[in-house]
């Protein structure tokens, strides 16, 4: 007899990936015409530039568990250092291989041993990450925001995020989102996410009470 919480579970995991896939296909679409200049922008993750962030995610996006547990086993279990290797192999020799690299996955479903709901919250927090510093707006609907801000607020497991809100109430000011007891944080659901995951510059998107704890938490993180 089929568990109906299992079969509930399973169709969100699949219904998550065409939303992966179109964020994908939206990146690589505003990234088409870059300059030189432009793929060498520092992106908001320390040390890398909007080019090694893209192959980045082309990495991840080649990785099953296999291949993932044999690079952590090949570094050592130095975890950054693995990171820093898949992202070379994948770099490519100009901006130009670099984001047809990226072209290749748009459809893949491979992934490392994580949920795909991490891989949807990797996908828009790196997309962010290299739009932001272009000045590139891209606009999603609130439903996919909130799920990746439902998983942020409840794991540490790819980036410490449920470590960084202790103490603080989070409230979204255009969708359901809301989390946690405290000062309180408010604003757009992207911007909760992305100082959620790190990124200290979203905090200048938020209000209230506690915006300056999270801004400090995501210099010192």
């Amino acid at each position: 007899m089929t568990d109906p919480e299992l079969t509930a579970d399973r169709s969100r995991t699949t219904g998550l990936w065409p939303v992966i896939r179109a964020e994908r296909a939206a990146l690589a679409a505003d990234l088409e015409g870059l300059t030189d200049e432009q793929w060498a922008t520092p992106s908001l993750c320390t040390g890398l530039t909007v080019r090694e962030v893209l192959a980045h995610l082309t990495a991840a996006a080649s990785l099953n568990a296999v291949r993932w547990m044999a690079g952590v086993i090949r570094c050592r279990f130095d975890f950054d250092k693995q990171v820093a290797m898949r992202l070379a192999e994948q770099l490519g020799a100009t901006p130009a291989e670099t984001l047809e690299r990226f072209r290749r996955i748009v459809p893949s479903t491979t992934k490392p041993p994580l949920p795909v709901i991490a891989m949807l919250g990797e996908t828009i927090v790196h997309g962010e990450d290299i739009r932001k510093p272009l000045g590139i707006r891209r606009d999603r609907p609130i439903e996919v925001l909130t799920q990746v801000a439902e998983y942020y607020r409840s794991t540490d497991l790819v980036v410490v995020a449920k470590g960084r809100i202790g103490g603080l109430e989070l409230v979204a000011d255009d969708g359901p989102f809301t989390t946690g007891s405290g000062l309180l944080v408010s604003g757009p659901t992207l911007a909760l996410t992305m100082a959620m995951t790190g990124r200290a510059t979203y905090c200048d998107d938020l209000e209230g009470d506690g915006v300056e704890l999270l801004r400090s938490r995501c210099a010192t993180a």
